[in-house]
């Protein structure tokens, strides 16, 4: 019993990360239909940015604060640089500038810092608390608590803001939302800084545990934009579940089969349930009159 424990709590710290890089995911694609895949590297920057800003003597917590601030500051250049000015190629081109904006972050990672792998120190230290056998990070507990209060914030925002609504009309009604005063490049922009905030502090929550390093990234984005199909691209909820499922399906084939299989496991429950649900889990049908 106590093993069955021990992988659902190592299953649901990694998934609550998936989960953060699938909701960086979702929030760029509602607002601007663009599927991201440098998300990842939002999330390399904000561990990265975290651990040489420690090392350089700043204190744990304004480091983490300031690697939130550049991650986000870097999504916002991303969009006006790379995104925006090639607003009305097609999608496949839009998905390749943001592959090819992947590559060049995690090249100047490269070289701004190094190809070393890096942790800092966990939040609350390191002896894990014995729960039914099974041994629990407190770091892990801050993953958790952590990614549910960021859902948490972002349904607020989105439910109870004036500037919030604004971005959800953005991207229910580009056109309708400009007839009616949005400015929507701004809220496109807002969103892709969301989106970079939001990696950003996946990675500072996780790097105590999975460590980081500047290729960390293209990995993460790719679980990432797997946990959103799961749930249902576009979907917060969805990205939530998705996650989270993602990682106990990785975390139950590494414990019982083999640590091998753990991602050929998980990408292959994904594409059954894409076999038989195409928009994922919680995708929403999509009517077109023609």
């Amino acid at each position: 019993m106590y093993e069955f424990l021990q992988f659902v709590s190592s299953g649901m710290t990694v998934g609550a990360v998936y989960a953060l890089v699938a909701l960086g995911f979702t929030l760029i694609y509602n607002a601007s239909d663009v599927v991201n895949f440098a998300q990842g590297e939002f999330v390399m920057l904000g561990g990265m940015t975290t651990v040489f800003l420690y090392d350089a003597g700043t204190p744990l917590w304004l480091a983490a604060v300031l690697a939130v601030m550049i991650t986000a500051t870097v999504g916002v250049l991303l969009n006006k640089l790379a995104v925006e000015p090639a607003r009305g190629a097609s999608v496949v081109s839009l998905i390749i500038i943001t592959i090819g904006a992947s590559i060049f972050l995690r090249g100047v990672a490269q070289i701004i810092f190094d190809k070393q792998i890096h942790r800092f120190p966990a939040f609350t230290g390191e002896d894990p608390i014995t729960v039914a056998g099974a041994a629990i990070l407190p770091q892990s507990l801050w993953v958790l608590m952590g990614g549910a209060a960021i859902f948490g914030v972002l349904y607020l925002f989105f439910t109870r803001s004036v500037i919030g609504k604004a971005v959800l009309a953005t991207a229910n009604n580009r056109l309708a939302a400009k007839l009616v005063g949005i400015n929507t490049t701004a809220m496109m922009t807002l969103s892709f800084g969301l989106s970079a905030a939001v990696g950003a502090l996946a990675g500072v929550l996780a790097t105590p545990i999975t460590l980081t390093s500047y290729d960390v990234g293209v990995g993460l984005a790719l679980k990432g934009f797997a946990a959103a199909m799961l749930g249902g691209m576009g979907v917060p909820a969805g990205a939530l579940i998705g996650g989270l499922l993602l990682g106990l399906i990785e975390a139950m084939t590494a414990g019982y089969i083999s640590s091998d299989y753990k991602d050929a496991a998980a990408f292959i429950v994904i594409l059954i349930v894409l076999f038989v649900m195409p928009r994922g889990l919680f995708g929403r049908a999509v009517a077109e009159r023609v």
